[in-house]
């Protein structure tokens, strides 16, 4: 069983058990976390697509450390100006485990025979 969350505005492909590196939540380390806006849903085959979201569906998560990615060097020049500039960023991120997937909604219907009609 998968599912496709939209997480601190970023989507994740997630299943069970699955650690993660996310864009920094304002929650403690240690605390659980729920994530209601699950885009896709797969549980063996069984899939269901969300019109944006699945009703009723959430990922249930746990925050385990708060951390800073790695140094990404901004480079900047104009030959012959004598122009320069360098800069650097370090993203803040957070490590979560995916503790379980919570279905809800039902999957989406094949096509109707009425719209079947009309096709012809």
């Amino acid at each position: 069983m998968y599912a496709i969350v939209e997480i601190a505005g970023q989507q994740f492909k997630v299943s069970k058990d699955l650690k993660v590196y996310v864009h920094r939540l304002a929650v403690e380390e240690g605390a659980k976390v729920s994530f209601d806006k699950v885009l896709l849903l797969d549980d063996n085959g069984n899939v269901t697509l969300g019109a944006p979201a699945v009703e009723g569906a959430s990922v249930e998560a746990k925050v385990l450390q708060h951390l800073k990615g790695d140094k990404v060097i901004v480079f900047k020049k104009k030959r012959r100006k004598g122009y320069k500039k360098k800069n650097g960023h370090r993203q803040s991120l957070t490590q979560i485990v995916i503790e379980g997937i919570v279905g809800g909604g039902a999957p989406k219907k094949k096509a109707t025979k009425k719209a079947e009609a009309t096709e012809e």
